[in-house]
C-alpha cells in the first residue's frame, strides 16, 4: 500500500489517498458529529490505545494529513471544520451516537494532556473546543430510551397511585379503628 520512502517518512501514493479521502467521506456522509483534536505529544502506544477505545464506543478515528480531510469532509455537513485542519489532528466521527466521539477523546484526555480538542461540529455547525463536554454529556440512544420510557410512564403510575389511594386510605381507617378498639 505504501510507495516510497522519502528521509524516514512513508508516502501515500495517488491511489491509496483517493481511497483514504473516499473512506473519510463516506463516514462524514452519515457520521452524527465530529471532532478535531491535536495529537501532537502521543507516544504510539498511547494512539493505539485512543484507537482501541474509539472502536469500543462506536466512533471512527482517522489520521488524516491536513489537506487530505479538507477534501474528504467536501460536500458533507462538516465541511465547516476546514479552518480546524491546522497541525496534526485526528478526526473523529460519531457513527452510533452524536456524543460517542466527543465521550472518547473527552476520557481519553483526562489521562493525555498532549490530546488537545481543536474544534467539535454537529449538523454542520462548527462548535469552539470547550463545547466538547455539552456534546460528550449527551445521552446514548439507551439511556435517551430509558429517559423517555420514564416520562410516559410516570402519568399512568400516577393514575395508578391516584386510584388506589382511597381503597387505601379506607384500608388504613379501618385498621386503626380495630386497633383502637383492641387497645379499649
Amino acid at each position: 500500500m505504501l510507495a516510497t520512502v522519502t528521509e524516514g517518512i512513508m508516502a501515500l501514493r495517488l491511489e491509496d489517498k483517493k481511497a483514504l479521502v473516499a473512506e473519510v467521506n463516506a463516514v462524514a456522509a452519515t457520521a452524527h458529529s465530529a471532532v478535531v483534536a491535536e495529537y501532537r505529544g502521543l507516544t504510539a502506544g498511547q494512539m493505539t490505545e485512543l484507537r482501541a477505545k474509539a472502536r469500543a464506543g462506536g466512533t471512527f478515528l482517522k489520521v488524516v494529513k491536513n489537506k487530505l480531510a479538507r477534501r474528504a469532509v467536501e460536500g458533507t455537513e462538516f465541511e465547516c471544520l476546514n479552518e480546524a485542519f491546522i497541525g496534526p489532528v485526528i478526526l473523529g466521527f460519531s457513527i452510533e451516537d452524536p456524543g460517542a466521539a466527543a465521550r472518547v477523546i473527552k476520557d481519553f484526555s483526562k489521562d493525555h494532556e498532549a490530546l488537545k480538542v481543536t474544534a467539535v461540529s454537529v449538523s454542520g455547525q462548527l462548535l469552539p473546543a470547550k463545547d466538547l463536554a455539552r456534546l460528550a454529556d449527551l445521552p446514548t440512544r439507551e439511556q435517551a430510551l430509558a429517559m423517555l420510557m420514564g416520562v410516559m410512564q410516570a402519568p399512568v403510575s400516577k393514575f395508578v397511585r391516584t386510584l388506589k389511594e382511597p381503597v387505601a386510605k379506607a384500608t388504613r381507617a379501618m385498621a386503626a379503628v380495630r386497633d383502637h378498639k383492641q387497645a379499649a
